[in-house]
């Protein structure tokens, strides 16, 4: 069985593959869903690129990605984020 590479993890709008260096980490924990690489819970990336974010705004995605509802104060943080 072929492993998979390390520190490879997916972006939830173009579902390609990427280097997780290379990805913005949204996670949902028990207090709501920030946008934090450091943050415990489960996680969803997505690329630093303005395409892709938008692509997840306009999806959506982290609803379904969290089967729940997702305020758009977390979309507003993510663009903040990738501002910077």
């Amino acid at each position: 069985m072929a492993s998979n590479p390390k520190n490879v993890r997916k972006c939830t709008a173009c579902r390609e593959h990427a280097d997780k260096s290379d990805l913005i980490r949204i996670v949902k924990t028990a207090s709501g869903i920030v946008v934090d690489d450091k943050a415990d819970g489960r996680g969803v990336y997505v690329h630093k690129n303005e395409k892709c974010v938008d692509m997840l705004i306009k999806k959506r995605a982290l609803n379904y990605a969290y089967k729940t509802a997702v305020p758009d104060e977390v979309y507003d943080e993510l663009k903040r984020k990738l501002q910077n």
